[in-house]
């Protein structure tokens, strides 16, 4: 009889043994994840995050008093917009002196407290480096624009032709990327490169200088605790030493930077070696901290360039290069089918071990709610922290902000914007994506108080519905969704499981994130604006009971409630859902356990 009971129970443990496996207390499926994989990165433009002084700019003890926010919606780190010393005529991006702390957001020892306060709650800190170039009021180009042999081949210089510029090429900010330098000693035809404002001449990495003073420019901020970089535009930091006229796209329109091809100026050899050569002082550094300085780098290119970034088969590259497929590719018209071959893509070209990363959104480009609508901004959020791999989140989209579009062409901050016209200046200006963060609903939306100077952007005109405050006390906010999601992401399927994709019919997309012995997520996204219906057997002829885990906040779906009829399902327009599935050994298990209290009850009364 004994053996009889034994056998009864080990079968009962037998079909139950998968929801044993699935409690996500052990790790038994490959390597542990290093502290940045599958990590969510939270990018801080200074400028708008909280100004704690009142002189209308945000800055760090503003941030350090709002960190406990980035805590509480669990992030793994924060990415910052420069702060380093800086003219402001890119706001920041202008860097006059790379190891100090600009005035206008505070001290070093106001930066220093940063770091405590950021490990003290768990969040890394990742700085913005700007390595193509530094302002024209740094010291270095003050002395090469006025000759000094020691600090001339800093930059790129090069003799006029015909009476003007060396050649055609054009700056990002819509200007001729070539000046004459002023207030110089000797005046000379040698005009200075600068890709993207006039203020911003382009270092030359040709001069070993150059690449030994940022070296030791990383050098010294690892050594302070920063726990990796950012680098902005790296395929700029390289030109094509002939310095050859760019093709224009249509010969028939007239010269400017979107109508060209930039083959001259962007994307050489030698800026893949460059990053080459970093990752191998990042990967020093990792060793002497006893954990991972993060390289991040960005480059709008094509997927063959960009995943060049990675590294190649002898030498590592970045850690991850940004992803902008979703940015430049997903618009309201992508349906199904086109999502998923621009996921698939990266996913497929990615480098054997490399991570994955999603970027919907950042300082330069449209909000997400403002490019897809706000309707549509929850299922996007659910699309991006549920792929496999890193997701970046721009300040702001965690409460659903969008994009201040009011701001006049005469109130333009942004030099993109400002060398173009008041009938085009939209089409460039990024100042709507940078505006104060709506902490509340008070005056200034929480940014500063009325004391003191305005705000250096206005703040968006629907603060007062849009806030985080409101959004706190409210179970079907943005907010929660997003807090929701990045605590979903610790599930073992989320970090190490596979990714199955398919475009189902009436336009939904679908995937499937599974492991071995551990719970699957389904993923379903309706894209279009009607009611569609579901059958999420197409997704997975095994599916045959679900859980809905989370959903957008309009969706008919009740987290918890449970879904045997998985062929006849029904979503609403552009609703989102998460779904566990329910393993198909619940009634075997079931069914056993009845029996063994059967033979149980039948032993005791004999």
């Amino acid at each position: 009889m004994k053996l009889v009971l034994w056998f009864l129970f080990g079968l009962c443990v037998w079909a139950e043994g998968i929801n044993f496996a699935r409690e996500d207390d052990e790790h038994d499926h490959g390597p542990e994840l290093d502290w940045w994989e599958n990590g969510v990165f939270y990018q801080i433009y200074p400028r708008s995050f909280k100004d704690s002084d009142d002189d209308g700019v945000g800055d760090i003890k503003g941030i350090i008093e709002k960190l406990d926010h980035l805590a509480d919606l669990g992030v793994t780190g924060v990415w910052f917009s420069p702060l380093f010393k800086s003219p402001m005529k890119d706001f920041g991006y202008d860097i006059s002196n790379f190891r100090e702390i600009d005035e206008v957001f505070g001290t070093m020892e106001d930066f220093d407290a940063l770091l405590v306060k950021a490990k003290e709650l768990g969040i890394k800190v990742i700085l913005d480096f700007v390595p193509n170039h530094t302002s024209d009021v740094h010291e270095w180009f003050q002395k090469a624009k006025n000759g000094d042999p020691e600090f001339r081949n800093f930059y790129v210089w090069r003799e006029g032709k015909d009476g003007g510029p060396p050649n055609n090429w054009q700056s990002v900010f819509h200007v001729d990327a070539w000046s004459l330098p002023t207030d110089v000693d000797v005046e000379g035809n040698e005009y200075y490169l600068h890709q993207f404002d006039a203020g911003q001449p382009d270092l030359n990495y040709n001069e070993p200088k150059v690449k030994q003073e940022m070296t030791e420019m990383m050098e010294f901020w690892f050594d302070k605790g920063v726990d990796g970089f950012r680098i902005d535009a790296i395929n700029h930091a390289y030109e094509h030493p002939d310095f050859l006229d760019e093709p224009l796209i249509d010969e028939t329109e007239p010269l400017f930077y979107e109508n060209m091809h930039h083959i001259y100026t962007m994307n050489q050899n030698e800026s893949y070696d460059l990053i080459y050569d970093w990752r191998e002082l990042f990967d020093e550094h990792s060793v002497k901290a006893g954990s991972t300085k993060l390289m991040m780098t960005e480059a709008y290119a094509d997927l063959e360039q960009t995943m060049r970034w990675y590294g190649n088969d002898e030498r590592n590259g970045s850690h991850f290069p940004f992803n902008f497929a979703m940015i430049n590719r997903v618009t309201n018209a992508t349906n199904a089918a086109e999502m998923k071959v621009i996921i698939d893509e990266w996913l497929d070209n990615m480098p054997d071990g490399a991570n994955a990363n999603w970027v919907l959104g950042n300082h330069d480009r449209p909000r997400i709610a403002s490019r897809f609508g706000t309707d549509r901004a929850a299922s996007f959020a659910i699309l991006e922290l549920l792929l496999p791999g890193i997701a970046v989140v721009y300040y702001g989209e965690e409460i659903g902000m969008v994009d201040n579009r009011a701001i006049t062409f005469n109130d333009t901050k942004d030099p993109q914007a400002i060398n173009t016209s008041p009938e085009t200046y939209q089409l460039y200006t990024r100042d709507p994506v940078r505006t104060p963060f709506q902490w509340d609903d008070s005056d200034y939306a929480g940014f500063k108080t009325t004391a003191g100077e305005k705000p250096w952007l206005p703040v968006h005109p629907n603060y007062k519905e849009v806030n985080l405050a409101a959004q706190k006390t409210n179970s079907k906010s943005m907010y929660n969704l997003y807090k929701q999601l990045i605590e979903l992401r610790k599930k073992h399927t989320l970090q190490y499981g596979d990714f199955t994709a398919k475009a189902l019919v009436n336009n939904v997309f679908a995937f499937e994130r599974s492991l071995a012995d551990h719970n699957s997520y389904v993923v379903v996204i309706n894209l279009v604006s009607s009611e569609v219906q579901l059958n999420l057997k197409n997704l997975n002829e095994n599916i045959s009971k679900v859980k809905v885990v989370l959903t957008t906040p309009d969706s008919d779906y009740a987290a918890d409630a449970e879904v045997a009829d998985v062929e006849n399902m029904i979503l609403r327009s552009h609703d989102a859902v998460v779904f566990e599935v329910i393993a198909g050994s619940a009634a075997l298990t079931g069914s056993l356990l009845l029996l063994l209290v059967a033979v149980l009850r039948s032993l005791f009364i004999q």
